[in-house]
This record gives structure tokens, sequence and C-alpha cells, in this order.
């Protein structure tokens, strides 16, 4: 046999790779937790409808990963991240979710998620040389 490796941006090639590897890891979870999995997307609008803030994320399973998580520099401190946060953390309540998982650099929001019950699991250093990369869980029961 003779393989390749290529770098073309072919969706095709990527939704076979993702379910491919999604129906090997079906065959490891209890069936209770089979099919678990929806996206999640809040966003936080002004009174003109504009995006002004948001989280990203998806039900996966038992656990609810927050992929993107972002609010406006001039809008933090106001509370609604936390409402955007806490709104989140309800869906995964509802989704009979154990855990939620995040990730976030140290000149982010660190702080703020400690702030709400999420503990540091993992942690990178040199992450742009200067930076550290944390890996943060909250368990939910």
């Amino acid at each position: 046999m003779n393989f390749h490796i290529t770098k073309d941006p072919d969706k095709e090639a990527s939704n076979y790779i993702n379910n491919e590897l999604y129906q090997y890891n079906l065959k490891h979870f209890p069936t209770d937790l089979k099919g678990r999995y929806k996206e999640i997307k809040l966003f936080l609008r002004d009174e003109n409808n504009i995006v002004r803030g948001g989280i990203i994320g998806e039900v996966c399973w038992n656990w609810l990963e927050i992929q993107v998580f972002m609010v406006d520099e001039d809008l933090r401190k106001l509370g609604l991240g936390t409402k955007l946060l806490f709104e989140a953390e309800q869906i995964a309540r509802e989704s009979q979710c154990d855990f939620i998982k995040l990730d976030t650099l140290s000149f982010q929001a660190l702080g703020f998620y400690e702030k709400h019950g999420y503990e540091v699991y993992g942690c990178i250093e040199n992450v742009g040389r200067d930076h550290k990369h944390y890996y943060m869980k909250k368990d939910l029961n």
C-alpha cells in the first residue's frame, strides 16, 4: 500500500475524520450517554441587536465544554459575563451534565472563573513565551 499526506481544506475529509472518531468513542460510553450532543450558542446583544459577547460550546455526553467565551472590553465588570456563565451552567444542569470544562490564558479570565467555582486541573507554561494556558473544570454535582 502507498499512502501520502495532503494539506487541503477538504470539508468532506474533515467530516469523515470527525465522524469516525465520534463513532469510535461511542463504543466506549454507556448506552444512556450515547447521542448526547448539542451545540450551545448564547449571545449577549445590545438594544440595537448587536452582538457584544457570548458563549459557544457544546454538551457532549456528560459534560458541557465552553469553547469560546467573550464579552466586549467596555462591558466587562458589569456582571454580564456572570449572567452568561450562569445561563450556560443552567443549560448544563438541564442537560444532566456532571461538569463543565473550559480553558483560559493567564491574561484572560482566570480570576473570573475561580470566583465562580472553577478549578485549575492543568496548566501549560511558556505560552506566547510570557503566559500560561489554564485548563479548568467545575463539578455540577
